[in-house]
């Protein structure tokens, strides 16, 4: 299988991602007693979804022409289980589905993505081991 999308931009969207799933709510230094689940710890969940991490993975996958994008789910899909790797054409169809929530949506929502992806490409003999270094 070859893919529409160059490995350096999945790697990095890999990254991304897990950048994005490891961030953790700020705690209010002023504020010690307050409830784990008060309101003001949403606002802080909200303001850190906004960071660096999360938009640039938000705009990189945004910029992936479309089929890119249908790649990038159906890869997703491959490594989160739902197909295996010789369902492929049928994970493309079912991330091209013109009645499902948008790609970039379901990307964006979907829990571990960069681990599904890479899931995804391990399943292809594909790997970002080494993508991106200058050695």
């Amino acid at each position: 299988m070859d893919l529409a999308t160059p490995l350096d931009i999945i790697c990095r969207i890999v990254q991304r991602a897990r950048e994005v799933e490891a961030e953790v709510p700020a705690a209010d230094p002023d504020n010690e007693d307050a409830p784990i689940d008060s309101d003001d710890d949403l606002d802080m969940i909200e303001d850190e979804m906004n960071s660096v991490s999360a938009d640039e993975l938000r705009t990189v996958i945004d910029d992936l022409a479309d089929d890119q994008q249908a790649e990038l789910l159906a890869l997703a899909l491959v490594g989160r289980g739902t197909y295996d790797p010789s369902e492929w054409t049928d994970a493309v169809e079912e991330a091209n589905d013109p009645d499902a929530e948008p790609i970039l949506d379901q990307l964006l929502d979907m829990p571990m993505l960069g681990d599904y992806l890479e899931a995804g490409l391990a399943a292809f003999d594909m790997s970002c081991a080494g993508v991106g270094r200058i050695d």
